[in-house]
């Protein structure tokens, strides 16, 4: 079989899942592709930091067409390349998402759901009846869709993200009040991250705890600001390639994730394959089923820079408890999280939607095409984000 991934190379973890289900499929005959549209798809074609991407899928179209003329490039490619079905990434690209209702009859499509915000739920419950399957990645997403969107759990399955990172070297046991090297690692985006967070956090811990800032994105220059107090201790490192971070997070102590909202965050089972602990904000449904509580890593409330401060400053005291983590950690990942488990959930599911298809609205002729209100911008998004902060972490902390 032949499968398209709606997605173009981009560092961050929807990516990261396509060239996973790519490796892994590849042993059952499966081939994926990624497959892309407008601007960003067509910058990565070009990029030399992706060339190693060029080869493994295709930007359809000119980056500048209008939303109708990109899906039809994307059904012209699909039928002259005689793909056998899609992996749809809801919400990441609205055009993609809504094209799930236009594919041919015969063409199989999987809707995999990365998130837990009310604009992804809405965009998956636009396109959920011309689905075959829906793949969540936490558990929270499952109960949400199955609870609240009215989707089928027979059609509805929770099939985790995965990693393949190597076995790193062993952890050397930590002495009492030897210096910490905390790391946060992934887009700098307060709204969803809360990494304006992390310089209250280094703020209230000892002056030779440091740490290390990794990635890109829009609020860069708001948290390098806010950064300048703690100078000494902190720095930048900007765009970190995929194959550096392997080694990036096994030279770093602590992971730092102070999220506000996530569907999955593979960047802790990252950092528990290296031995690298993660602290992180409980997020129900999604980190606690990732994290171990105690085991493989530790959990704080959302928000509560206080509680993230403390439980840093309890693995300082307590080596002991940080080197069963760290050691805890890649043990955890290997048995579930590697790529193999995860390949053989999404082959299964392949081979029994190729063998008995369930059935699925019939499609839409491309001549009408529009986008359903779930694809399109809702009153949340005119909150103000100070106001939409505010109440993720009411609701996160109640739950």
């Amino acid at each position: 079989m032949k499968f398209a991934f709606f997605g173009y190379p981009h560092l961050g973890g929807t990516f990261t899942v396509f060239r996973h289900l790519r490796a892994g499929l590849a042993p059952w005959g499966i081939d994926v592709e990624w497959l892309g549209i407008g601007q960003g798809a067509h910058a990565a074609a070009r990029d030399p930091a992706w060339r190693s991407e060029w080869s493994t899928g295709h930007a359809c179209g000119a980056a500048a067409d209008s939303e109708p003329t990109q899906a039809q490039a994307m059904l012209s490619h699909l039928a002259e390349q005689n793909f056998d079905g899609v992996f749809v990434s809801v919400h990441a690209d609205r055009v993609q998402t809504n094209l799930a209702r236009y594919l041919p009859r015969a063409m199989l499509r999987v809707m995999i759901v990365h998130n837990i915000t009310p604009a992804t739920y809405a965009a998956a419950r636009a396109i959920r009846d011309h689905v075959h399957a829906t793949a969540c990645v936490s558990r929270r997403i499952r109960d949400d869709l199955l609870t609240h969107y009215r989707f089928d759990p027979r059609t509805t399955h929770e099939i985790h993200n995965a990693v393949d990172f190597p076995t790193p070297p062993p952890r050397a046991l930590r002495t009492i009040g030897q210096p910490l090297r905390l790391l946060s690692l992934g887009r700098i985006e307060d709204q969803a991250k809360g990494v304006l967070w992390l310089p209250q956090i280094l703020a209230q811990l000892p002056d030779d705890v440091t740490l290390t800032i990794a990635g890109d994105g829009p609020d860069v220059a708001r948290l390098r600001r806010t950064m300048a107090p703690l100078a000494g201790r902190a720095q930048l490192l900007g765009r970190v390639s995929p194959a550096a971070i392997p080694a990036l997070m096994a030279e770093h102590d602590i992971f730092v994730a102070p999220s506000r909202f996530e569907g999955f965050m593979i960047t802790l089972v990252e950092a528990m394959a290296t031995g690298c602990v993660p602290v992180a904000s409980r997020i129900r449904g999604v980190t606690d089923t990732v994290v171990d509580d105690g085991v493989t890593g530790l959990l704080f409330p959302v928000g509560d820079v206080a509680a993230a401060a403390e439980t840093i400053r309890h693995l300082r005291r307590d080596p002991a408890h940080w080197h069963a983590m760290a050691c805890h950690g890649p043990i955890a990942m290997r048995e579930r999280f590697s790529i193999s488990r995860m390949a053989e959930r999404y082959g299964a599911l392949l081979a029994g939607l190729h063998e008995r298809p369930p059935p699925i609205a019939p499609p839409l002729p491309i001549e009408h095409w529009h986008l359903p209100w779930g694809l399109r911008d809702g009153l949340r998004s005119h909150l103000p984000t100070p106001l939409k902060n505010l109440l993720r972490t009411i609701r996160e902390r109640a739950a």
